[in-house]
């Protein structure tokens, strides 16, 4: 505000000393046109007399001449009674007539008034010039002003854009993380954790509770088509147990209301295909899938599905998407274009899919789209651990088969071969999650999984379950390179949690 007012004080003085430039000059241009006019009428006053006296004392009888003639040099009459008289100019001989004295003394006054006129406007035309210079001085540097105010508001409003740019990128979204714990209304979350911890310790010990009166549909998260593992070891696992146990084979990267409609279709099949009602898993985005297929298509869905568990599930956002796709940060423009690149061409998705995960877009939505009641909720949420020995763990992606055969083998020895083959692909998913982790503790002050914060991933009203261990983002759907026999795996989490939220059911249908 202050260079605000000191740029429209000093355009206000610059239009007032133009102001009086320019009053200045037109009252010398108005003295000077008097001054002359003064001037010619003292000489037509001095040559009028000078006539008249000539007059006189050749006995001429004859008018005074007008202002208007001396002034333009027309043409006055006079009656002469003597033509030979001479006249007081002296240079007119007697013998002269009195029609060449007049054109004379007319020619003479005209060039008298004239150079009269000329002298005079030279003097002030000399006088004015060190006004003009002046003014054109004054006028050069008044512009020059003016280029150097402009430039230093561009200069100004580009400092400004660019100390709000960094100042919006070191805040990040620090205000927005567990932001659905302070929106007044919603239903508070109950802690499940310890019933949790004892299913789980009944299914390392053999007991298995979960019916085959229910269809178990998992349904992956964001780039699962791009990992060909994907709950592929936890189908297995259900399938051994004579579960009916499916993957739902949505597109991952496409955007949250296009894989809700999908999820819809796909829920329908399943019910009216087995009878049996549905049990919703889905891990990171593919939860928040579920819930907006649950929360858009509720009365289509209300008698066919028994239970949804979200498995670090981002359904209140995640810092990752919203400090990648915020507007108003540093090279915001060139971020979103490389996400672009490869969201869009290198893997053929939709932008929208990391757009739906961002703050506002799951604000948005939320508030527009709300949970039935009448379905049992679980939030599984975990903390990635970011101690140095886990940025060396290596993760097991898939399988590799080489394409080559050794021609010297036997045909004996063929299949050990063909099995020597299958060679795993190692993604160092752990290091990546757990980097992650450390960058949003130490930016936030928040503990996460390496993508979704423990606060974003409580649903209001749900069963909230912690485990008493520490899990990345990409443990409960990925088999670590090296297992620990004396934990529990991802098959066995993936039961525990669906046999609790049997339970939930259970308890409500009772009430």
């Amino acid at each position: 505000m202050a260079n605000n007012n000191s740029s429209a004080i000093c355009c206000s003085c610059c239009w007032e000393m133009d102001d009086i430039f320019s009053r200045l000059l037109s009252l010398t241009s108005y003295i000077t046109r008097r001054v002359i006019e003064f001037i010619e009428d003292l000489v037509q006053r001095d040559l009028s007399r000078l006539l008249r006296d000539s007059d006189i004392s050749s006995g001429l009888q004859r008018t005074s001449p007008t202002f208007n003639d001396l002034k333009f040099g027309s043409a006055y009459e006079s009656s002469s009674r003597d033509r030979n008289s001479s006249t007081s100019l002296g240079f007119i001989e007697s013998d002269t007539s009195d029609s060449e004295n007049q054109s004379l003394i007319k020619s003479g006054l005209g060039i008298v008034n004239r150079n009269y006129c000329r002298g005079v406007h030279f003097i002030f035309k000399g006088l004015m010039l060190p006004v003009l210079f002046s003014e054109f001085a004054w006028r050069s540097a008044m512009a020059s002003w003016r280029c150097c105010c402009y430039q230093i508001r561009c200069m100004q409003a580009r400092t400004q854009s660019v100390v709000s740019r960094v100042l919006r990128t070191l805040h990040g979204s620090s205000d927005d993380i567990g932001w659905l714990q302070c929106v007044p209304g919603m239903p508070p979350v109950e802690d499940g954790s310890a019933r949790f911890l004892e299913l789980l310790q009944g299914i390392r010990n053999g007991l298995h509770r979960l019916p085959d009166s229910f269809v178990y549909l998992l349904i992956p998260g964001l780039f699962s088509n791009h990992g060909p593992l994907y709950f592929v070891s936890t189908k297995r696992f259900f399938s051994k147990m004579g579960l009916a146990c499916h993957i739902a084979k949505i597109h991952s990267e496409a955007s949250v209301e296009h894989n809700a409609w999908e999820l819809k279709q796909y829920i329908e099949e399943l019910y009216w295909g087995s009878g049996k009602h549905v049990m919703l898993l889905g891990h990171s985005k593919g939860g928040v899938d579920a819930a907006a297929a649950l929360s858009i298509y509720s009365q289509e869905l209300r008698d066919k599905v028994a239970g949804l568990a979200l498995v670090q599930s981002p359904y209140g956002g995640t810092p990752i998407a919203s400090d990648i796709l915020r507007e108003g940060q540093v090279a915001d423009k060139e971020t979103r274009r490389i996400m672009e690149f490869l969201i869009c061409k290198l893997i053929k998705g939709d932008i929208r899919a990391l757009e739906d995960l961002t703050y506002e877009k799951r604000k948005e939505f939320i508030r527009t789209h709300k949970l039935p009641d009448n379905i049992p909720l679980i939030s599984f949420h975990s903390e990635a651990s970011v101690a140095p020995g886990v940025i060396a763990t290596m993760s097991h992606i898939a399988h590799a088969e080489l394409p080559w055969l050794p021609p010297f083998l036997s045909e004996d020895a063929e299949d050990a071969v063909l099995a020597a083959r299958k060679m795993p692909v190692i993604v160092p998913v752990s290091a990546a999650m757990a980097l992650s982790a450390l960058h949003l503790q130490l930016r936030y002050g928040e503990k996460s999984d390496g993508l979704v914060t423990c606060r974003d991933a409580e649903v209001p009203g749900s069963v909230v379950v912690k485990p008493d261990r520490k899990l990345d983002h990409a443990w409960m759907v990925y088999s670590s390179w090296k297992k620990n026999l004396t934990e529990p795996d991802a098959c066995e989490m993936c039961e525990a949690l669906l046999t609790m939220l049997i339970e939930l059911g259970d308890k409500r249908g009772q009430k």
